[in-house]
């Protein structure tokens, strides 16, 4: 192990706990302990409890561009995202409560043998063709999405970008929640205040803001644009928060991973060592940050050697089996459909380095600049963001 690899606190410091807090609230239970920053009796009185989750707004992102940001002022702490740090895995759990162990989500590129290929989870297509999965197969049939809110005694809502907001996830993951769609980051928090002025019960509102994980991206983790969108956030988060004074609503704002910027120089392109290739029964899955090779039986001990001596200054080697032994995904039993799913070996990639491999019909693939799926402190701390309405 790195030295400077940071591993989730699953006993009461990462987004799982924090998912185990909220639920506590309402009547409901995860497999995780309550997360220390935050007591679900502190959020049992309030008439609207608010998650935002803004994905990949890092810690480390935070504390360097948001000095004087309103985010900063009501930050409580730091807690940590799961990992992988990737949003295929780390989304789900804000809706389920659990690991990828569980809801098998693990990549954004997944080996599915029961599709017979690679598919991309979250948008629930195929790799190669980009056609809709669900077509073939309803998504709750290949993953476990347990909705948390069904669990939980509360008139919940999910609100997501207009994009997805009817999407085969959004729909089998939000459960009973009402989903409401927004186009922009104001209309997101209009959207938002109008929910809490409705009714007069008790209301859990699950919203989610991509567009920085998406500038993170294509123009980088410490880009003008990026630092410039995440300014417009903050902005519009200020006259959120004076808007609902005093009506009784506690927001809570975290993210489900950081990111760091992979240069051309550390890209490791597989398709550019033939011999690496030639190695594998499957191409590899991941987030780029990470990856889970499926290896011929015949070249493991090949595989373990090339990779010891060919990538050793860029990557760590495992076998994904010891890291669900060591508590890397979670804490769960793993079911076997996750188990299938995560290969012989995992790569994780160290510094800023970044693994890829083209398919055949990807040749001309532009590449990211900023990625996330590693063990870095950039990926994996989260803030914790607490703003009482009352105050």
């Amino acid at each position: 192990m790195m030295k400077n690899f940071i591993l989730p606190n699953y006993k009461n410091g990462s987004t799982l706990n924090l998912m185990s807090s909220i639920a506590g609230a309402f009547g409901a239970k995860t497999k995780y302990s309550n997360l220390k920053l935050l007591n679900p009796k502190e959020l049992k009185n309030y008439k609207n409890v608010i998650l935002i989750i803004i994905d990949g707004l890092g810690y480390e992102y935070l504390m360097k561009y948001g000095k004087y940001s309103i985010l900063k002022k009501y930050l409580r702490g730091k807690i940590t995202s799961v990992f992988p740090s990737a949003t295929t895995a780390a989304i789900p759990l804000f809706f389920t409560g659990t690991s990828s162990l569980k809801h098998g989500m693990v990549s954004w590129y997944s080996f599915v043998k029961e599709v017979g290929g690679v598919i991309i989870p979250l948008p629930y297509i195929t790799r190669f063709g980009k056609e809709h999965v669900g077509e073939i197969v309803p998504i709750k049939e290949l993953f476990n999405l347990e909705p948390l809110v069904n669990k939980m005694k509360v008139k919940s809502y999910m609100v997501t970008y207009e994009d997805i907001v009817n999407s085969d996830f959004s729909i089998a993951a939000g459960g009973k929640a009402k989903r409401v769609g927004y186009k922009d980051i104001r209309n997101l928090f209009k959207e938002i205040k109008k929910i809490i002025k409705k009714g007069k019960g008790k209301k859990y509102i699950n919203a989610y803001w991509p567009k920085h994980d998406g500038l993170c991206h294509e123009f980088g983790v410490d880009s003008k644009k990026t630092l410039k969108a995440f300014r417009k956030l903050d902005r519009e988060l200020g006259k959120f928060v004076k808007s609902i004074k005093n009506t009784n609503t506690k927001v809570i704002i975290t993210a489900d991973h950081g990111s760091v910027n992979v240069p051309a120089s550390k890209k490791i392109i597989v398709n550019e060592r033939p011999e690496f290739m030639e190695m594998l029964s499957a191409p590899i899955c991941g987030d780029f940050r990470y990856a889970f090779c499926f290896v011929k039986a015949s070249r493991k001990q090949d595989f373990e050697k090339y990779v010891k001596t060919r990538l050793k200054n860029s990557c760590n080697l495992y076998k994904s089996i010891d890291l669900v032994k060591k508590g890397y995904f979670g804490l769960e039993t793993p079911s076997n459909i996750f188990l299938e799913r995560i290969g012989d070996y995992t790569l994780i990639m160290r510094e800023n380095y970044g693994i890829y491999q083209r398919l055949i019909n990807e040749e001309s693939r532009k590449y990211n600049i900023g990625e996330h799926g590693g063990l870095s402190k950039e990926e994996m701390f989260v803030p914790l963001i607490v703003i009482d309405s009352n105050l």
